[in-house]
């Protein structure tokens, strides 16, 4: 029977301690959980002024209701078709920041809240005696944010005034397990401009302190793929992310144990 000597035992334990390194390296990224470092007892503060705000190149639909009705209909956009569907009833807002409304002519709304140009136009409604008690109402029914990478991708449009990142995110069908949470990326216009902000999903602080915690129309969030995914999917990507590697090693280890046994 062949013995191997105490070097060539190190150098084999060598080799072994190695490769369990490189196995356990390769193994499941550790970054998952959400919010590791949040105490059980933790009290967060919220950050306020998260709701959607116009900005030029949005559309938002204003209703005006009133006792006088034939007086009110001079204030809602509608114009219905053959097929009796009603059309161009929005308003868009102008470069300037601007919407034309019938009989109140140009009303500034960039910057304001769906509450915000509700209450104006009511105002302005009252304080001209052109309606008795109106009612108003404003919505944004166009404005969505869109996700793409390691999640459930697409447009999707916001729910309510206020969307943070984490309700966006399981709005979209939450991060595949190969999404990196450590490396969100949200693409923001602002003034013209594409404008990164990176959110780390596992410290509370990456998220709540954030100037992407709450979303704004037209977001762009990208989930890059973790290492171990990005190695998967690349054709010249490490040889140790396939099943062959995986059992070529096993089967050596195996060898190493059987002759450092006899």
């Amino acid at each position: 029977m062949k013995h191997f000597s105490s070097q060539t035992k190190n150098a084999l334990l060598s080799l072994i301690v190695a490769t369990g390194a490189l196995l356990a390296s390769c193994g499941p990224a550790k970054d998952i959980a959400y919010m590791q470092d949040l105490p059980d007892n933790a009290v967060l503060t919220l950050q306020e002024n998260g709701e959607l705000r116009l900005q030029p190149g949005d559309k938002l639909r204003i209703k005006v209701h009133s006792r006088d009705e034939e007086m009110v209909k001079m204030f809602n956009l509608s114009q219905t078709s053959n097929s009796g569907s009603v059309e161009h009833d929005m308003y868009t807002v102008d470069k300037n920041g601007k919407i034309d409304v019938p009989v109140l002519g140009q009303l500034s709304v960039e910057g304001m809240t769906r509450l915000d140009v509700a209450q104006m136009i009511k105002y302005r409604l009252l304080a001209g005696s052109l309606l008795r008690d109106p009612i108003v109402t404003v919505e944004f029914p166009q404005m969505a944010y869109y996700v793409i990478g390691e999640s459930g991708v697409g447009r999707h449009e916001f729910p309510a005034d206020k969307l943070n990142i984490m309700e966006a995110l399981s709005i979209s069908g939450d991060l595949a397990i190969s999404g990196k949470r450590t490396n969100i990326l949200v693409l923001r216009t602002e003034n013209g401009k594409q404008v990164p902000y990176r959110v780390d999903l596992t410290r509370a602080d990456g998220v709540y302190a954030s100037p992407a915690y709450y979303l704004k129309q037209n977001d762009m969030i990208y989930i890059e793929p973790t290492q171990v995914k990005a190695n998967q999917s690349t054709a010249n990507g490490n040889s140790y992310m396939t099943p062959s590697f995986w059992i070529s090693m096993f089967s050596f280890a195996t060898t190493i144990a059987v002759l450092l046994t006899k």
